[in-house]
């Protein structure tokens, strides 16, 4: 505990527990999320009921928990969009021709210039709403902001003593590349996916709050928020337990990132 520190250790266990809901959410919570109930709406948080129920008498903390496949999941796969995007034009851009390094650096400039969020609602508003759209949206939103890492990156190491010694001593590129520049490169960007998921969650969330990706009655974070806010003088449970959700998870995330990234330095 004291190597990880206090806060590191802490989110380990937050995101651990996420992990359990995603993969196994029966055994955080084994009823149904969908399962309605009239005659129990709107009760407030009590022992048979932790997080309340909302306007259907569905169980809030059920919800949660099973919502975090979706939450999480969405976020995990958008992430793992705007990564390979980024990946693969960082390295275009790093070691390709000044020509084409130019173009398609002018292009990720003018995109990373423009907020996240959005340019993940430019791409809805074209492809249309839903939890694909979300994930494909943000994940093209963030691709450029990881484009700019790993050409940054890789230009640094293919610029390294240690790279020029290889190739001095008769390495091929090829080999330069496989041995040296590509792990040196993609290692790094592990504290950076950990913090891109937190975001991604966050945008996803966002996203579904204004009713462009999962719609209801699906238990996802972001739409239980939207539909939480019409009760929110009268049920404020609906509201408060869903952003508790987001906002832990991506607190979480970003506290292993940053340790994950002082480790990596």
């Amino acid at each position: 505990m004291r190597a990880l520190g206090v806060s590191a250790f802490v989110a380990t266990g937050v995101v651990l527990l996420i992990l359990v809901a995603v993969s196994a959410p029966a055994l955080l919570a084994p009823g149904d999320p969908l399962a309605v109930s009239p005659t129990e709406g709107f009760l407030a948080p009590s022992l048979a009921h932790p997080f309340g129920t909302d306007e259907s008498g569905r169980g809030i903390y059920t919800r949660i928990v099973h919502g975090a496949r979706a939450s999480a999941g969405i976020g995990v796969a958008a992430t793992a969009i705007g990564v390979g995007l980024g990946i693969v034009i960082g390295f275009v851009c790093g070691l390709g021709p000044r020509a084409v390094d130019a173009a398609l650096t002018r292009v990720v400039e003018v995109l990373y210039a423009l907020p996240t969020l959005v340019m993940a609602l430019l791409f809805v508003a074209v492809i249309g709403p839903g939890p694909t759209s979300s994930i494909l949206a943000i994940g093209l939103a963030t691709a450029p902001g990881y484009a700019r890492m790993v050409r940054t990156r890789v230009r640094q190491v293919a610029r390294s003593d240690y790279v020029a010694y290889a190739r001095h001593e008769g390495v091929t590129r090829t080999a330069a590349f496989g041995r040296h520049v590509l792990p040196n490169t993609l290692w790094p960007l592990i504290a950076m996916v950990t913090l891109g998921i937190g975001q991604a969650i966050v945008w996803v969330s966002a996203l579904s709050f204004l009713g462009l990706g999962a719609e209801p009655p699906s238990p996802e974070w972001g739409s239980m928020l939207n539909a939480g806010r019409v009760y929110l003088s009268t049920a404020w449970w609906m509201t408060l337990f869903p952003g508790l959700a987001i906002i832990v998870t991506a607190i979480a995330l970003t506290v292993l990132g940053r340790r994950l990234s002082k480790g990596s330095a």
